[in-house]
């Protein structure tokens, strides 16, 4: 149990439930190859039954740290930040992105858009969930959509969740890592019948990185 002076920190987002936090190259979707590194914070109630770290889900089991030392941290090892969880959104990201941008920092999260967009990105990378669906701050203002597909019925998911981002969002379809063997060729052949769709895989679990 946070004792109240942390509670009220982690409320206004100047403290935030660090998971972990590493320097790797992106993995998936549009920027795929490039150094960036993460901060993983704590906190998820979106629920994904195939998630590869529910160990994120449990806010308590991560410990309030200071944005001042996530920012410190950061600025060591690169200019792209990116943010991810557990969930994100479900905490204030105002404060740590001001002190991320005041640094020279470019911001890019990913998330579910279970909860209003909060923070200043330079990359929003939506990524939908059918358990807890988006809001609309994060579907107007999403980069880039990346629908996880698990199985056949997905394809229906991903075209409902793409009739509703903006327009200029860059539309991504990604296997299911379980199910990949599966469900690769199925999506390598849908992105050839509807080419609006880019392919997204997880290059990083191919080279045993982060």
């Amino acid at each position: 149990m946070l004792n109240k002076e942390i509670q009220m920190e982690v409320e206004k987002g100047e403290m935030l439930p660090l998971m972990e936090e590493f320097y790797t190259i992106q993995g998936e979707g549009y920027h795929t190859g490039t150094a960036a590194y993460f901060i993983r914070v704590g906190g998820c109630d979106v629920g994904c039954h195939w998630c590869d770290v529910k160990e994120s889900w449990n806010a308590a089991l991560h410990p309030p740290t200071s944005t001042d030392t996530i920012v410190a941290n950061a600025k060591q090892y690169a200019k792209t930040i990116v943010i991810t969880g557990g969930e994100p959104l479900t905490w204030d990201m105002g404060p740590l992105t001001s002190k991320l941008k005041a640094e020279g920092m470019k911001t890019h999260i990913e998330t579910s858009g279970a909860y209003s967009l909060s923070g200043t990105w330079d990359w929003i990378c939506l990524s939908p969930k059918k358990t807890k669906l988006p809001t609309y701050t994060v579907y107007a203002h999403a980069h880039e959509l990346k629908v996880i597909i698990h199985n056949r019925h997905d394809f229906i998911f991903a075209e409902e969740q793409a009739a509703k981002v903006n327009g200029n969002a860059i539309l991504f379809l990604q296997p299911e890592w379980s199910k990949k063997e599966e469900m690769t060729p199925l999506i390598v052949d849908y992105v050839m019948a509807n080419p609006k769709w880019r392919v997204s895989l997880q290059t990083h679990k191919y080279l045993n990185i982060p």
